[in-house]
């Protein structure tokens, strides 16, 4: 069964067969090496914590608006949907979907910006790395290693969420230099599998930040037929506006700004693909550009809509006076347990790993710990 599925998978794609591990781990005849992967994330504490991690909302606003957890899903879903149509290693796909948002702080990116100045003098902070030190240091599973002990591929593709690394100074300030001893291969191109889950999550939060800004009442469907690509896709759903409910017509929209998104990335890979001679896995990792990108218009209207949402949401009243109460508590908590390390921090964390064991045990925080603690403290 399993020799059946390597033969259909594209000359693109990651095979099934992981090319290791960084520690040895007995291979199973029940699921493939990514299939174990992805059970690994969701069966992490950090994964089950991004359902109480705030997305743009504070997780205490409500419980309709989209927390980490739903996030990181609907990554999932569209991922799966561009591997499957490229005959992808979809379970790959699924796992790095699932898992870039594991290192995100409480209180979304004004979280992650606090920390970062708590840390500016001991390596700084970034959510994308500290999802590397969750699945290879801070999750405690097995009797043999700490970590999730992640395929070589799934690593790879998380530390290149953003592309191949041409810098190396965060990585080594944060991680540790060669840590990973020389098996990722950092200035090569990240997999089409890791490329998807990327431009997935592009898609996942503009089109469902929409949603949720409305829903907020921060601005009305209206206002969205000033973005170019928007424009007809909202016109003519307006028109069911008196019939429909509200909400209907507003995720009506959604999904046909998803299905636009992503029939533009087909298109576009195809196009890549075609025109930089990517005929097999080593061409994707050789080449000189990234190849799941979106078209030019779309490009436009990526900037367009994450403009959109800077004004109307991002540094919406509503949404700063919560974020900014957010950094207020981390900036606290930060000096508090610094103060009082024995209390919060394992001593031997501390020992190993110092003031970098506050900002992992801060960083691993659910909005609603984060809020309780700072009035215990306070």
């Amino acid at each position: 069964m399993q020799k059946n599925s390597i033969i259909r998978l594209s000359k693109l794609a990651v095979p099934l067969k992981s090319k290791g591990r960084f520690f040895k781990d007995k291979r199973t005849n029940i699921r493939t090496d990514f299939q174990r992967d992805r059970d690994r994330i969701i069966h992490s504490t950090a994964f089950r914590r991004l359902k109480h991690k705030t997305q743009v909302f504070v997780n205490t606003s409500g419980d309709h608006f989209r927390t980490r957890i739903t996030h990181s899903l609907e990554v999932a879903q569209i991922a799966r949907t561009l591997s499957k149509f490229f005959n992808l290693n979809e379970d790959l796909c699924e796992t790095l979907s699932l898992a870039h948002d594991l290192g995100h702080t409480p209180f979304g990116h004004a979280g992650e910006e606090i920390l970062n100045n708590c840390m500016i003098n001991n390596g700084g902070f970034d959510h994308n790395i500290q999802t590397l030190r969750v699945v290879t240091l801070l999750e405690k599973k097995y009797y043999d290693y700490d970590g999730l002990n992640l395929s070589i591929e799934a690593l790879d593709g998380l530390i290149k969420h953003n592309g191949k690394i041409t810098n190396i100074n965060k990585l080594n300030s944060i991680l540790g230099k060669n840590f990973f001893k020389g098996k990722i291969q950092l200035k090569k191109q990240p997999s089409l599998e890791a490329q998807i889950a990327s431009i997935s999550d592009d898609i996942a939060y503009n089109s469902h930040d929409l949603e949720d800004g409305i829903k907020a009442n921060l601005f009305k469907i209206e206002e969205l037929k000033d973005i170019s690509i928007l424009n007809d896709i909202v016109v003519k759903n307006l028109k069911n506006k008196r019939k429909k409910d509200n909400q209907i017509v507003v995720r009506q929209i959604v999904r046909e700004i998803i299905n636009e998104m992503v029939e533009d990335i087909i298109l576009n890979i195809k196009h890549n693909l075609k025109n930089n001679k990517i005929n097999k896995l080593a061409d994707v990792y050789n080449s000189k550009n990234l190849i799941v990108i979106f078209s030019h218009k779309m490009r436009k209207f990526d900037m367009q809509i994450k403009e959109f949402l800077r004004e109307k949401m991002y540094y919406s009243k509503q949404v700063l006076k919560k974020t900014n109460e957010g950094k207020k508590i981390i900036g606290f908590l930060f000096k508090q347990i610094k103060n009082n390390k024995r209390t919060f921090i394992n001593i031997n964390d501390y020992n190993h790993y110092g003031v970098r064991s506050i900002c992992d045990f801060i960083a691993g925080m659910t909005d609603r710990y984060a809020i309780n603690l700072y009035k215990k403290l306070k």
